[in-house]
């Protein structure tokens, strides 16, 4: 099978609104995905870690993705987060999760369970029987590092793997996957502060936090860098970098959600042990939203 590069530039990996009673807003989820498609990223991730997928019943977690595949019809890429540490859960999430026609599975590296290298290669050859996924690479997370070697031993063997969010923060381990990678297997920087490096280098583009807030201007960023006007890309790429650091100035989503808010886009509600933005911080989003609009 010959892979194609399922997109070029900004990925949304889209937070989960809730209503006060703890409910998903499915209202407030489907303007998220308007504003998102109509600001021009494209590509939308539903249910990761920046939707709190590790606060979603399954039957949420597939709702969510269901609502944001029938919103965006077909006019954007859709990759449903749908990764577990135990393997055989995490084939059945990621076939339910195809089963809605999203485009894509984005599959965590097992967590907790801190496999071995090849413990990591048999789990994604499993999954990758069932349905075409993008593996995600995030240790801060996940406690365990897939490797270059890895990487590319699963891009070299396992066709239906199409590609990585990598989000290790690890420069070097990127270049070598870069560097190296087979014809159509996607790299895409799963940190929104080396996006503009990371293209330069021969990235795809990026799953993006920030897109959340700004996609009109952080896509834009991309597509110049994509097209190597990086003069142009890098000025809106120091415009933004108050931002894109708060959101991660404490565990995401976080931040995101409580921008959101601020922009009547959402309700700041968050799902235990997550809590709302600390007052020491919320100063501190004000200004940079002030000086960035």
């Amino acid at each position: 099978m010959k892979r194609k590069i399922l997109f070029r530039g900004t990925g949304t990996a889209l937070v989960t609104p809730f209503k006060t009673s703890g409910e998903i807003d499915s209202e407030a989820l489907k303007k998220l995905v308007d504003f998102q498609i109509e600001k021009g990223v494209e590509a939308i991730i539903p249910a990761g870690t920046t939707g709190e997928s590790a606060s979603l019943s399954e039957a949420e977690q597939l709702s969510l993705i269901n609502l944001v595949v029938q919103q965006a019809n077909n006019r954007v890429k859709i990759i449903a987060g749908a990764g577990a540490n135990d393997t055989s859960k995490a084939i059945k999430l990621a076939k339910l999760a195809y089963s809605t026609g999203v485009d894509a599975v984005l599959s965590v590296a097992p967590y907790y369970n801190k496999p071995t290298q090849e413990g990591i290669f048999r789990h994604y050859q499993m999954i990758a029987e069932e349905v075409p996924i993008i593996i995600y690479n995030v240790p801060g997370r996940t406690s365990v590092n897939i490797e270059a070697e890895t990487t590319l031993r699963i891009a070299e063997e396992i066709p239906n793997v199409i590609g990585i969010k990598e989000a290790s923060g690890n420069i070097s381990q990127i270049m070598e996957i870069l560097r190296n990678r087979p014809a159509g297997f996607g790299v895409w920087s799963g940190d929104d502060a080396i996006t503009l490096p990371l293209i330069a280098l021969g990235a795809d583009g990026v799953i993006s936090v920030v897109s959340n807030e700004i996609p009109d201007i952080f896509s834009k960023m991309v597509r110049l860098a994509l097209n190597g006007k990086y003069e142009e890309a890098k000025k809106i790429h120091y415009k933004i970098l108050p931002l894109m650091n708060f959101n991660f100035i404490e565990s995401n989503p976080i931040p995101v959600k409580a921008v959101l808010a601020e922009m009547k886009m959402i309700e700041e509600v968050y799902r235990l042990p997550l809590v709302p933005l600390s007052d020491k911080h919320r100063n501190k989003m004000l200004k940079i939203l002030k000086e960035l609009f």
